[in-house]
């Protein structure tokens, strides 16, 4: 009897070793499943100009010698009565800043030389008296100032509101020859110098138009940049806005603000030109709070379950038969209902396909990805019950639960340290940016049919700061 039951055991063995089992995919149509939207991701970026530059550029570029017209050969006349001619220099420029308001200030130093003839309705009665000078013992004292406030529109125009401030004689101006007190005369010849040089500032300061170089910052922003071994980068910006413009003491802090929805994939995506959208709205939030999607193939991480699963061999015994299990290779993919499918093409006692599904879940304590609640698919049952029904011991699954793991703390650590880097350096001479990533978490796993998605938060603070620039535009 024992030999009977050997020998029909035996077959049976035979028998199942003999059949390929080839079970039907498991069922990919398109479900309820969907990718939620990616939030965008607000960046707030403090930009600190030192204003001394500017100083120092505004100090070159603006006279220090002012005269009357053709000094000093020929004379103002004022009215048929009275002639004179001045020389005014200027002291070092001041600049104050407050706000969105910067005064540009300075003393000025004026000798004038005038004389006089007597006229009757037009008519000259007399010669010019010699001339008589005033401010060349000690030289008379003015000061002079604009006022300038700063704003930008929607459109990116800068515009530069210039107001001439009526100039504040500290001493009179009295012309020995005659007595006459002609210090308003001369503040009437500077302001009309003044006013000039104001007509002169609003034409190529007034409106700045910005655009052109948003423009390239935009099209910067919508490349491609490889991550080196952390795949490829892309912003996808959404709009940039500029929260706030202030001055304070030597500086000029901007605040500037960016939506994007930025994607890291390991295939390089193509890049899209597009025309920058106008000044979004203002965002009194601090620092910047990113939102980012990985982008895993399955190939990837196939490769990398082949790695811990191939050639894993399982014995079982089936009555007085030993059947063995053997994983040549696997390949995974979605199945597009919040599950993962891996297909195990294997050998053995038997040979053949058999499909797993199981559910991928974040493991904040050891930061990796686990399948979870693997089991075999229903198809898969179904061709093997009956025939080979020993393969759904448990031991199959719990081993591949085991060892379907995906470690990202390497990955999230190299992140933050190829960032942080990133944020700390200088851009180019004279602009230099610090920043620091103060988190950096997982909040979600999706496991589409074409690719798995990990979509992960990190918040930071990043600030600019602008030594020296060539401002000329």
């Amino acid at each position: 009897m024992k030999g009977f039951l050997f020998l029909a055991a035996l077959f049976i063995s035979l028998v199942c070793h003999s059949q390929k089992i080839n079970p039907e995919k498991p069922d990919l149509s398109p479900s309820n499943f969907k990718l939620d939207s990616l939030p965008n991701s607000e960046i707030n970026i403090p930009i600190q100009v030192n204003l001394k530059p500017i100083y120092v550029m505004a100090e070159k570029s603006v006279d220090t010698m002012f005269t009357s017209p053709n000094y000093p050969d020929d004379w103002v006349h004022n009215g048929c009565d009275t002639r004179y001619k001045y020389v005014f220099r200027r002291s070092p420029l001041q600049m104050k800043t407050t706000g969105t308001a910067l005064s540009l200030a300075f003393t000025g130093f004026y000798k004038i030389v005038g004389s006089t003839r007597l006229c009757v309705n037009g008519t000259v009665l007399s010669p010019w008296t010699p001339a008589c000078r005033c401010g060349f013992e000690e030289e008379r004292k003015v000061d002079v100032s604009f006022s300038n406030s700063l704003s930008i529109t929607p459109d990116y125009k800068l515009k530069l509101n210039i107001v001439r401030n009526e100039p504040k004689p500290l001493n009179k101006c009295e012309v020995c020859f005659w007595g006459q007190d002609i210090t308003k005369q001369v503040m009437g010849g500077l302001t009309t110098e003044l006013d000039a040089a104001k007509k002169d500032l609003d034409k190529k300061y007034g409106t700045v138009d910005l655009k052109p170089r948003f423009q390239q910052v935009w099209d910067q922003l919508n490349k491609v940049y490889n991550l080196y071994g952390l795949g490829w980068l892309k912003i996808n910006p959404q709009r940039i806005r500029v929260n706030n413009i202030f001055a304070k003491n030597d500086s000029l802090n901007i605040y500037l603000g960016l939506s994007a929805k930025p994607i890291v994939s390991f295939e390089k995506p193509a890049e899209q030109s597009s025309w920058i959208p106008g000044l979004g709205s203002y965002s009194r939030k601090p620092g910047f709070s990113i939102f980012l999607d990985a982008v895993l193939s399955y190939d990837s991480l196939s490769q990398i379950l082949n790695q811990q699963l191939a050639g894993k061999e399982f014995v079982f015994k089936k009555l007085l038969i030993k059947k063995r299990f053997i994983i040549d290779s696997c390949r995974m993919y979605g199945a597009g209902n919040e599950k993962l499918v891996i297909k195990i093409n294997f050998s053995g006692t038997n040979n053949g396909v058999v499909y797993l599904l199981g559910k991928p879940v974040y493991k904040t304590d050891g930061r990796r990805i686990e399948i979870e609640d693997i089991d075999f698919d229903i198809k898969s049952k179904n061709i093997l019950l009956g025939s080979a029904d020993w393969l759904f011991d448990k031991k199959i699954t719990k081993e591949i639960s085991k060892q379907a793991k995906f470690e990202l703390g390497p990955y999230v650590d190299t992140a933050k340290a190829s960032i942080n880097t990133q944020l700390n350096q200088e851009w180019i001479k004279g602009i230099r940016s610090y920043g620091n990533i103060s988190d950096l978490k997982l909040t979600g796993i999706y496991p589409m049919q074409q690719y798995l998605i990990i979509r992960s938060n990190c918040i930071g603070d990043l600030s600019v700061k602008v030594e020296s620039i060539n401002f000329s535009l």
